[in-house]
């Protein structure tokens, strides 16, 4: 069975309610009626139900709860939440009302935040940036947590490296260039993303274009800083750096280039040192090695709510509603 298959299992042991909120979008609806068929959670679809009937054309979605904003009973006690939580920022009822009835993001949102979902995924057809913005507005982070963060699960075909062909890559969605402090907080979020998901010993590389002082640079100074708090912060998880690729999951090169380090060769949880060098790599390993590439999913926020990349499938968006659903279980 494939790592998303075990995934998809665990979501409809104990299913959890997700909400769908980019209706104008053909996926979305090719998605839900999947998960539906499939049983791995329960979708609730924002938007009239005439947009929704007409959006879902030849597809089976009459499982799904759709709720129009517009006529909602539960909407007022949105506008009154949302105004509560956002009156220091100037927040009227008027932009409120505003606010929930347009932009379906923000609607799915404060369902979580009230109860009414346990989750929501979205980011076919808006930028993380349009998707994160109303979570760290109404969810806010979670208790405990330094940073929000975003990782891709990456699933290699025919890979004996990480955990058979299975890795966290991280940051690869959201913090452009985190300093030393806040890479070592993604190490820590990161590990226990793989854990709970993936279900294996997190084992956590420092990545660099350095091994072990190979190379001097400030950006190899910052990896090596991250790694000197994560390793204070976190005594417990196997976690060790700067490595470069290679030094971090192949274990001939690990053992060539950091001899005595029980990371080195052995990592399934890659963290890079900034956006760009994440993002590559995340697109790197899922063109040329036609890998699975789940997310950005995120984590640190008190509720879970994931990003999807705009190049993604129907596919795709039923594989990260499967993790969300997991991520719920675990609140």
């Amino acid at each position: 069975m494939g790592f998303i298959d075990v995934i998809k299992e665990r979501a409809k042991a104990n299913k959890k309610t997700i909400v769908l909120p980019e209706t104008e979008d053909r996926r979305t609806y090719e998605a839900a009626a999947q998960i539906l068929k499939e049983g791995i959670a329960n979708i609730v679809l924002v938007g009239s139900e005439e947009a929704v009937k007409k959006g879902s054309e030849g597809l089976d979605i009459s499982g799904a709860v759709v709720v129009d904003p517009a006529t909602s009973e539960k909407t007022q006690k949105y506008i009154d939440k949302l105004v509560e939580l956002r009156q220091k920022k100037g927040m009227t009822p008027e932009q409120a009302k505003e606010i929930l009835l347009n932009q379906y993001l923000y609607y799915g949102v404060m369902m979580v935040k009230m109860g009414d979902a346990d989750g929501m995924v979205s980011g076919a057809c808006h930028s993380t940036a349009d998707t994160l913005r109303p979570c760290l507005q109404i969810l806010k982070t979670k208790p405990g947590t330094k940073l929000v963060s975003a990782f891709f699960l990456m699933v290699v075909p025919n890979c004996e490296y990480g955990a058979n062909g299975t890795f966290i890559f991280a940051d690869s969605g959201l913090n452009q260039n985190p300093n030393p402090e806040e890479l070592a907080a993604i190490a820590g979020s990161s590990a226990e993303s793989f854990k709970l998901l993936v279900q294996e010993e997190p084992v956590v590389a420092m990545l660099s274009h350095s091994t072990k002082g190979s190379a001097k640079h400030a950006d190899v100074d910052k990896v090596v800083e991250a790694t000197k708090i994560a390793k204070e912060s976190y005594p417990d998880l196997k976690l060790d750096g700067e490595f470069q690729l290679d030094a971090a999951i192949v274990p001939s090169v690990g053992a060539s280039k950091a001899p005595g380090s029980s990371v080195a060769g052995q990592a399934n949880v890659l963290i890079f040192p900034d956006l760009d060098a994440g993002n590559i790599g995340y697109k790197l390993t899922q063109r040329l090695a036609k890998a699975e590439a789940y997310g950005p999913v995120t984590q640190g926020i008190a509720k879970p709510v994931n990003d999807l990349s705009r190049g993604c499938s129907a596919e795709d968006i039923v594989g990260v509603v499967a993790i969300t659903a997991v991520q719920c279980q675990a609140e």
